[in-house]
């Protein structure tokens, strides 16, 4: 009987890490193991060796990273930590134990000045600490485990998870009359089970192709049609008004465009891509339960 590839998701009690328990968990090809910081501090990067050698990982699918946008701005030693360092450990344990490994990035490696959907080929240019972690991580993921690493950048990620956009509109929307949301900030919506879902289809391939990818749900919109759509799936029926980004205070600047161009991993892996508002639905109909 053939041992069954294992694969080790981090930020397991995250958005995308619990999703990827779910899809995983059902498919049951794999010896799957998840960790989160409690179990296993990734930015030690002798604790990622012992781990690695103990459980003799195939595949390691990053999902942990800091995202606090905001408060990157203020912790960019952390946040480089996490989203550099902690990479750089997984993919040198990588190169050592022959495994591959997929890493989780981001639209923010983009300025979002452009006005097309970014492709995997256009020059990044990230305006914030986060961005500009995310990107580093990237690029030393590849400087270490070219040929053995995937970068899955993805936007706009939500879930019945933690803390995310979806949610706190919906409880916004029921303690409150009136909601002014940002108009002129475009991008797409992410379910993290889509996400899931077609990382799964990459682990499954017969063969790893290495390289940046794009992913997110299919459609464009603000992030006041968004909340529209929440709104309106969700039966809530409090008023939103648009509003530009100058009459939204924040420390940060976030991209205006943040559309990302899927063909490459549509065509190299065969993977059909929902519409962000059919993503919605499902995501809002398991919040109602």
């Amino acid at each position: 009987m053939d041992k069954k590839c294992t694969v080790w998701v981090t930020g397991a009690n995250g958005q995308l890490g619990r999703e990827m328990k779910t899809v995983l968990t059902a498919e049951n090809t794999f010896r799957s193991l998840f960790t989160d910081v409690q179990e296993l501090d990734i930015t030690d990067a002798v604790a990622v060796e012992k781990y690695m050698t103990a459980e003799s990982i195939d595949f390691i699918v990053n999902c942990a990273a800091y995202t606090q946008v905001e408060q990157a701005e203020e912790n960019e030693s952390l946040c480089h930590k996490i989203n550099t360092e902690a990479v750089g450990n997984l993919a040198e344990a990588v190169i050592r134990h022959g495994a591959k490994m997929i890493q989780i990035s981001t639209d923010y490696v983009f300025d979002g000045m452009g006005h097309k959907p970014y492709s995997e080929t256009d020059i990044p240019a990230p305006v914030s600490v986060y961005g500009r972690t995310k990107l580093e991580g990237e690029r030393l993921l590849f400087s270490v485990a070219p040929d053995s690493a995937a970068v899955i950048r993805t936007s706009w990620l939500y879930s019945p998870y933690g803390n995310n956009f979806v949610k706190t509109m919906i409880r916004l929307g029921e303690e409150r009359e009136l909601l002014k949301v940002v108009s002129d900030q475009v991008g797409t919506p992410t379910y993290a089970s889509d996400l899931a879902s077609a990382i799964l289809v990459l682990l499954k391939a017969p063969l790893f192709i290495p390289g940046i990818y794009h992913f997110s749900n299919e459609g464009v919109c603000s992030w006041y049609d968004f909340t529209r759509s929440i709104h309106r799936l969700a039966g809530i029926t409090c008023k939103v008004l648009p509003i530009d980004s100058s009459e939204y205070p924040a420390k940060v600047r976030r991209p205006f465009y943040s559309v990302l161009n899927k063909k490459k991993i549509k065509e190299t892996y065969s993977i059909e891509i929902p519409h962000w508002e059919d993503s919605l639905a499902r995501c809002i109909e398991i919040l109602k339960k």
